[in-house]
């Protein structure tokens, strides 16, 4: 019920956006965290992803916030810009009927009009480190009297080599403040900035029965390398998802395996780390409002991006740990929902996976499918090609890319969009987005 969010201190009108936005019950890291955060203790959250954490951190900081007061209060550090960008979403449903500025600062934006803004009244930051350093070189941003500090995903930060940038980032941020990290695993590197950085923490632990989400059904498929890509084509038409992230080991699988879904007809994308930030931003918006059911990815989407209606995760390349094998999974199964989580194996895999097996201390359920049962029509040879092609190459043939627009004006003719989803109270999807193509 709403009460909960006023027990937990949440004024009223936090409230009702939140009750307008559907969120009416809080989750656990929100009951544990929200009270903390209100009476202005530094924190360690440890929760996996899909666990409402964001709210976690943005309620106290909006509630907190002093629109009188035109400068920085809050700087909320994130390692992706993607993550970056779902929170300055997430915010701005939230300060609607406020007076409450946000920027977003973060690579592949334009940063003289970031500039620009931060000149104004600007009480809340969202950044990446690299970004935040370049304002900080041109003297663009003052953080002297930051209030407020969210480190989140920072696991994923300091995996990402971002360890000095936090220092350098932090010597400009005022030193009386409260401090709030949020992470899905708690490493000795997260440990030693907690201890470098938060004073007197509180410690907030939400523990799932299993490493992975309790929400997840997770299996294997065995294949070969030859037949994974009709296997996932079987698999696909078997489960019939909702929506889906299929994800890709290098740019250059994600790119061949996007061109040949789309020589099948399947509505989807494709998003990587060299795409230029207007494309992947315009994929991002078109895979939130449904316009495509399946993205192609690599792990760039895997961290921190909770996208609504994800029913499925496939591994078509294996992940090279547990640790991202929990991060891509936790796409789907978010805040209660179920999901499935399918991961295609192949003879030289087997390694790998025994050793996720083993970081989850879970035996997943396998299923074998070979060339003997997939149907006696073959995906084409040229598409094969393309997904096998070698790690290093540099760019894929630009003939076989197919322009989006050629992509729309095809799924008009045909398209397996449309058909009746497994998925309860789905079913009316496919016939809303006949009506409208990307």
């Amino acid at each position: 019920m709403s009460e909960n969010f006023i027990a937990l201190g949440v004024n009223n009108e936090l409230v009702n956006i939140l009750k307008q936005n559907g969120i009416t019950e809080p989750t656990p890291v929100q009951r544990k965290s929200i009270p903390v955060l209100l009476e202005g203790n530094d924190i360690i959250a440890q929760s996996h992803t899909g666990t409402g954490k964001t709210l976690a951190f943005l309620l106290p900081i909006i509630q907190r916030i002093k629109v009188e007061d035109s400068f920085v209060q809050a700087l909320i550090m994130t390692p992706t810009r993607e993550l970056a960008i779902q929170i300055t979403a997430e915010i701005k449903k939230l300060i609607a009927n406020t007076e409450i500025k946000v920027l977003s600062a973060y690579g592949g934006q334009d940063v003289e009009q970031q500039i620009r803004k931060l000149k104004g009244s600007i009480h809340v930051v969202i950044g990446t480190p690299g970004r935040l350093i370049d304002h900080i070189r041109r003297k663009s941003v003052d953080l002297r009297k930051v209030k407020m500090l969210v480190l989140d995903e920072a696991d994923r930060m300091l995996d990402m080599g971002f360890s000095q940038d936090i220092g350098l980032i932090l010597r400009d941020v005022s030193k009386v403040r409260q401090t709030m990290l949020f992470s899905a695993t708690m490493p000795r590197g997260v440990k030693m900035l907690a201890s470098k950085y938060l004073k007197k923490p509180v410690h907030v632990h939400i523990q799932n029965k299993n490493i992975t989400l309790d929400e997840i059904e997770q299996i294997v498929i065995q294949t070969s390398e030859e037949a994974k890509l009709d296997a996932l084509f079987k698999v696909i038409e078997e489960e019939k998802p909702f929506m889906a992230i299929i994800f890709c080991r290098t740019k250059q699988r994600a790119i061949a395996l996007n061109n040949a879904m789309q020589e099948k007809m399947y509505n989807c994308d494709e998003l990587h780390g060299d795409m230029p930030q207007s494309k992947r931003e315009k994929v991002m918006k078109l895979f939130r409002s449904l316009k495509l059911q399946y993205l192609v990815a690599t792990d760039i989407a895997a961290r921190g991006l909770d996208i609504e209606g994800v029913t499925h995760i496939f591994n078509y390349d294996i992940p090279e740990d547990a640790k991202s094998y929990i991060h891509r999974i936790g796409r789907t199964g978010r805040a209660g929902q179920v999901g499935k989580a399918v991961t295609f194996v192949t003879n030289k895999d087997r390694e790998t996976l025994l050793l996720i097996e083993k970081g989850i201390k879970t035996t997943l359920k396998k299923h074998r499918i070979g060339n003997d049962e997939l149907p006696a029509k073959k995906t084409s040879s040229a598409s094969v090609t393309r997904l096998r092609a070698q790690e290093g190459r540099k760019s894929v043939n630009a003939k076989s890319r197919k322009s989006v627009k050629a992509f729309g004006k095809r799924t008009e003719e045909k398209s397996r969009f449309g058909r009746t989803t497994s998925n309860k109270g789905k079913a009316s999807y496919g016939k809303k987005q006949s009506k409208k193509r990307p």
